[in-house]
């Protein structure tokens, strides 16, 4: 593992913890070896990199410092952290990815270069990735869109006398996805259709998504869903207003044509079974236009296959 993947790994130890903050992680390294760690967490309150570098202590003087994401350049509930470096005295920092955050994009790099420091910039997939929430929520003032669907080989989402599309397997990560997701929601021909509960089960889920119907009502009785019955992206504003920074978008094909042509997708997930269904429900309607997908990846999920892809850059 090498010391920015370090810096990866520790920042991964926040999630969940630091609320409307991103995940960060920081490693300082003096003469080869390693004088400070540190990632964020909420209430900690204190940043990656100034835990790091108090770790360090004088080590950092000279040093390499390792942070996933550009140090802050304001003033927040903390001092900023790009002062934290300079008064370090730090020699060099490898930066993981830019902060789309309005108030730092770019200051905080200008700080410590302005200060002498070398500064690289990495631009690492795998730092974006780790916050591709957060940088959407923050960056477009909407909330990061992934699209789930389980579907057939010819891409129907139905197989006649199955009630399941995929397998066992598949089926327990989408409750993971629920549980790692701020709101998860369908469309209400889905809720007349499968009166579904979109809550995370038996995955240890440590609290439950906000669980949407987006369109026109009423709910039928009983239902523990929250209607979302405004223009779309006035509903999506309104949610990212609200703290909600992913969204899962499960259902059928109306609700998530209706997302794709509006550009609010930026993540698709894919659950392929391998069964041809010759006909049925297809798993989305005609696009305005096409769309391209960005960093495709597939794995085995149990006997299905998994395609992840991106609309946008995250």
């Amino acid at each position: 593992m090498n010391l920015f993947e370090r810096a990866i790994e520790l920042a991964e130890r926040g999630r969940g913890k630091t609320g409307d903050h991103p995940l960060v992680g920081a490693v300082v390294v003096r003469d080869g070896e390693v004088v400070g760690e540190g990632w964020y967490e909420y209430e900690g309150v204190r940043h990656a990199e100034v835990i790091a570098l108090e770790q360090a202590d004088d080590a950092a003087r000279g040093a390499t410092l390792y942070v996933t994401l550009e140090p802050c350049s304001h003033h927040g509930r903390t001092p900023p952290c790009a002062d934290a470096v300079v008064a370090a005295g730090v020699a060099r920092v490898v930066v993981g990815a830019r902060d789309p955050n309005p108030l730092v994009d770019g200051r905080g790099l200008e700080r410590l270069r302005g200060a002498g420091i070398e500064v690289e910039l990495l631009d690492d997939l795998a730092a974006r990735r780790q916050n591709e929430a957060w940088r959407v929520w923050k960056s477009l003032e909407r909330p990061f869109v992934t699209y789930k669907a389980a579907l057939t080989l010819d891409g129907s989402v139905a197989v006649p006398g199955r009630r399941w599309v995929s397998g066992e397997e598949s089926r327990r990560r989408v409750h993971e996805l629920r549980a790692a997701s701020d709101a998860v929601a369908v469309g209400m021909g889905t809720v007349r259709a499968d009166a579904p509960r979109l809550d995370a089960r038996e995955v240890g889920a440590v609290r439950q998504p906000r669980r949407l119907a987006f369109g026109h009502g009423p709910l039928p009785e009983g239902s523990e869903l929250e209607l979302r019955g405004g223009p779309l992206e006035e509903e999506v504003r309104a949610l990212a207003a609200e703290g909600v920074q992913s969204l899962l978008l499960e259902g059928g094909p109306t609700l998530a044509t209706a997302f794709l042509d509006a550009g609010f997708v930026d993540k698709l997930l894919f659950f392929i079974a391998p069964v041809l269904a010759g006909g049925g429900p297809r798993v989305l309607g005609d696009l305005d236009t096409p769309l391209e997908l960005l960093h495709l990846r597939a794995e085995p999920s149990g006997e299905d296959v998994l395609v992840e892809g991106y609309l946008h850059e995250p």
